[in-house]
């Protein structure tokens, strides 16, 4: 990990618990995998770097496809009682708007949906205005 700060750690709202966030890692501009989580960013990549198949769950495929790779975090700070679900909600968005400009993020794995609103869709627009050619 390489930081935005230069550190080889996660910093700032990434190193919060319980705080919903949307992950995007990305390989020369094209995500490869959109994750959610609440967890710390070093948790939840730990788990995923690690898992080898217990109760179903493999890690991340990208993990044995890719050697390196961009990490974006987003953070919902003004998390409201659907936090989880608003997140998994801009989650799909993303997907869907990777998916709409050609497949599927190559390691994606599962995905939540749930009923968006503009709000989420206008969320996701935003995001994916970063991995815009």
């Amino acid at each position: 990990v390489e930081c935005y700060k230069g550190t080889s750690k996660f910093s700032g709202l990434a190193t919060r618990l319980k705080t919903p966030k949307l992950y995007i890692v990305s390989v020369d501009r094209v995500p490869i995998y959109i994750g959610q989580t609440t967890q710390t960013m070093s948790t939840r990549f730990r788990m995923g770097w690690k898992a080898a198949g217990k109760g179903g769950y493999w890690g991340y495929k990208f993990r044995h496809t890719h050697t390196s790779a961009d990490l974006a975090v987003w953070c919902n700070i003004d998390v409201t009682k659907d936090g989880i679900k608003d997140i998994e909600t801009v989650e799909a968005e993303v997907a869907f708007l990777v998916r709409s400009a050609g497949q599927w993020p190559v390691s994606q794995t599962e995905i939540h949906f749930h009923p968006s609103s503009g709000v989420h869709r206008k969320a996701a627009a935003e995001i994916m205005w970063h991995y815009r050619p």
